[in-house]
């Protein structure tokens, strides 16, 4: 099997040769990509469901062929976002280039809360499933200087929501469910005594390597998560909200990944009027059939500003409904003059 067979099959919907044609295509396609340039990933907090199901590989194989050099890419080939969400997230990405990022002096810190909801499942003795909803609060203090000292205020999980009694009874005697804040500190974001990454947030050399050019984009992080994930587009969303609610994207980039997103199949407008933590934005979404989630983006318009993203079910879960937000993240970003 050649390249040209796998392109021409994503094309024309056809079927393409057989399973042994397909692996030996997808492992001399796969070799083409340099193996050795490092990834880093925003830390995440995700259920089990985010990253259920294989991607097929023949699917993987033409995904590699394409993004391979960077080029053209598999962008536009398959579709695109519905023309009402690709005209939200291209409007929000000309008004975010207006909107100036914050700009950190000497002795002052890039202050970003987050508000979050997640998921939580226990099993007793008895293999007995319990489900409820956990909050945290956190606030991340990154120095002008990032190699100074990083502070981040934590509230510990806290079980919020149940949707059974059962399921309270059991959250709320739990021992972790008692939680204890805490204020880490770490030079340079090293908050556990290693890797300045433990914090999750991007180094400014890691924003800079992003591509602008939102194709291009596009096709970079295709290759970045390749073989990850339920499917090939709905992974490229997720590490566009994984990496817009680090609070530490700037406005270019911001810009350019919206404009990704655009080109992304099956993004569409979910909810025109979607309200967290008080604030306002449009919600532009994607459904994951396997797992039955929608993994959400909710922007502001009038400033193009995220105010937060959110995975939710799509279909009853245990004692979850349809409709539960099982994580979700808002994000503010100011400047302050001094951090805890």
């Amino acid at each position: 099997m050649n390249e040209l067979t796998l392109l021409q099959a994503m094309r024309d919907k056809t079927p393409v040769a057989t399973d042994a044609a397909v692996e030996e295509g997808r492992r001399k396609l796969l070799n083409r990509i340099d193996p050795s340039a490092p990834i880093a990933r925003p830390t995440r907090h995700r259920t089990k469901a985010r990253r259920a199901g294989i991607i097929s590989l023949a699917t993987a194989a033409i995904v590699a062929a394409l993004v391979a050099g960077d080029v053209l890419g598999p962008t536009g080939w398959r579709g695109a976002a519905t023309a009402q969400a690709a005209q939200v997230l291209n409007e929000a990405a000309q008004t975010t280039i207006k909107t100036a990022d914050p700009v950190v002096n000497p002795g002052q810190y890039l202050k970003i809360s987050s508000s979050n909801l997640w998921s939580s499942l226990s099993i007793d003795e008895s293999g007995k499933e319990f489900q409820w909803l956990d909050t945290e609060n956190m606030t991340m203090y990154i120095p002008a200087n990032r190699n100074d000292v990083w502070v981040w205020e934590r509230s510990g999980r806290i079980p919020t929501v149940f949707f059974d009694e059962a399921s309270k009874e059991h959250g709320q005697s739990l021992q972790y469910d008692k939680p204890k804040g805490d204020v880490l500190r770490g030079a340079n974001g090293a908050f556990y005594g290693s890797a300045p990454d433990q914090s999750g947030f991007p180094s400014p050399e890691y924003l800079a390597s992003f591509p602008r050019d939102p194709h291009m984009l596009l096709n970079n992080i295709f290759k970045r998560t390749l073989g990850q994930g339920q499917s090939i587009d709905g992974e490229a969303l997720v590490f566009i909200a994984d990496l817009l609610r680090t609070g530490m994207v700037p406005g270019d980039l911001r810009a350019a990944l919206y404009k990704a997103a655009a080109l992304i199949p099956g993004v569409t407008v979910v909810e025109d009027q979607a309200t967290l933590n008080g604030r306002k934005g449009i919600a532009i979404g994607r459904v994951e059939e396997v797992s039955h989630t929608r993994q959400d983006i909710i922007i502001d318009p009038q400033t193009g500003q995220l105010i937060g993203e959110r995975q939710v079910l799509t279909q009853a879960q245990g004692t979850m409904p349809a409709g539960t937000a099982i994580t979700l993240t808002t994000i503010e970003t100011s400047v302050s003059d001094t951090a805890p």
